[in-house]
């Protein structure tokens, strides 16, 4: 892990706040990934985790390609450098306009979510004289134990029920899409192996029997993903070796009865969330009924996930002090004006003082992409990559004058040719 001192001054070189990732964690996390598939499952990035494009194209020249859920992800994977055919898009909200860009583009895949789009993507295509490869999402009837948020077994605006499929003697006929391949999601945040082994020989069959169901070519299975990294106390890395043989045998007979399936695994946090770290700066400290504080230059409006979100229960994300000196305990607060705004509740560290950097580890994922960045207008932090040891400005935080350009003020004067502006 990167050291508390050059951490400290990657923040004096930059400013505070500030992420700071990890390339060689990167490169380690897709080894990781692809030792687990021995070679028979692609890796595609889950972009909503960490949309930033240096990111996105670091993991492509580690052999990662691209799964999005909007225009501008779909965007940013083409300026990673991502070709069409590494790259699916999914999501339950597409809009026609998304629908239109995927198809133009040529995507691999549409992952459709709904009956519903699967029609509206069919007439958008047929109007543009072409025909979309798609996967089914389906939301599968198994309901498992092992994953911090389950996806599947319960009604979900996410996929089609496998139930209402099972029902079904034939699919539509369609002529703007082609029915290819079958995804599915079970879970996120998997700390269990054998979890994740169970959720992929599901989904396997299930992709098998509904391609004979239907009578379709099994060009695909997505066999989603949701691995996690240990946040908190007591939890553990997930440890992918103790599956990796019954892995390899059930991906190889699937693949002996199956040889040109294209077998897809999805991740986001696995791949980025312990390369990031987020620095932030002491701006006040003060006591308040016998409690320490230490108000920082950043906190939810940057790092959300750090301080509880999607959580029944709210606990510490890794913390540790730049600085050396008395160890007390701590509350840090972020700048916002609401007391929700807590990064860390009663963490013992030492040198917390005014100017002290704190450092929240494992922050690589859902930071920036899952917060509200102009609450306060504050704006978002910069973002640095490093790289053989030399840090690399990947994005430049927001000044005031980028968070007032979108506005147009309008007034009682404002004359009446001036307030219609596309």
């Amino acid at each position: 892990m990167i050291s508390a001192q050059t951490l400290s001054g990657i923040a004096d070189t930059f400013g505070t706040p500030v992420f700071v990732y990890e390339s060689d964690v990167l490169t380690q996390r897709a080894a990781d990934l692809r030792d687990l598939g021995d070679g028979e499952l692609e890796v595609f990035f889950s972009l909503k985790s960490n949309p930033n494009a240096s990111i996105v194209a670091a993991l492509r020249q580690n052999g990662v390609r691209a799964e999005v859920c909007s225009l501008a992800e779909l965007r940013t994977a083409e300026l990673a450098g991502h070709q069409p055919q590494d790259i699916i898009f999914l999501g339950p909200g597409k809009t026609d306009r998304e629908l239109r860009a995927c198809v133009t583009t040529g995507v691999y895949a549409v992952v459709v979510e709904s009956f519903d789009e699967l029609a509206r993507l069919d007439a958008l295509a047929k109007s543009m004289g072409c025909v979309q490869d798609v996967m089914l999402r389906v939301n599968p009837e198994l309901s498992t134990s092992g994953s911090r948020l389950s996806m599947a077994g319960k009604p979900r605006q996410f996929g089609i029920d496998e139930s209402q499929l099972r029902e079904l003697s034939a699919l539509p006929e369609y002529k703007g899409v082609r029915v290819m391949g079958v995804q599915a999601y079970l879970g996120t945040r998997i700390l269990d192996a054998d979890v994740v082994l169970q959720h992929t020989r599901y989904i396997l069959r299930m992709a098998e029997e509904l391609a004979v169901q239907f009578g379709f070519d099994l060009d695909a299975v997505d066999v989603g993903g949701g691995l996690g990294v240990p946040y908190f106390e007591g939890e553990q890395s997930i440890d992918l070796f103790a599956i990796h043989e019954p892995m390899r045998q059930l991906l190889r007979g699937f693949r002996g009865r199956h040889s040109q399936t294209r077998l897809i695994l999805e991740a986001g946090r696995f791949l980025v969330a312990e390369s990031g770290h987020y620095v932030t700066r002491v701006v006040s400290t003060k006591s308040s009924k016998g409690r320490r504080f230490a108000i920082c230059d950043g906190g939810t409006n940057h790092h959300m996930a750090a301080v509880g979100i999607g959580s029944f229960v709210k606990r510490n994300f890794p913390l540790r002090s730049c600085a050396a000196g008395a160890v007390d305990n701590w509350t840090l607060t972020g700048p916002l004006c609401t007391p929700n705004d807590t990064i860390g509740s009663k963490v013992s560290l030492s040198g917390i003082e005014v100017g002290a950097c704190v450092v929240v580890d494992a922050s690589g994922a859902y930071g920036p992409t899952a917060s509200p960045g102009r609450f306060l207008s504050h704006g978002f932090p910069a973002e640095v990559l490093l790289v053989d040891g030399e840090a690399v400005l990947i994005r430049r935080r927001e000044t005031v004058e980028d968070i007032l350009s979108g506005q147009i003020l309008f007034t009682s004067t404002t004359k009446k040719e001036e307030r219609h502006v596309a």
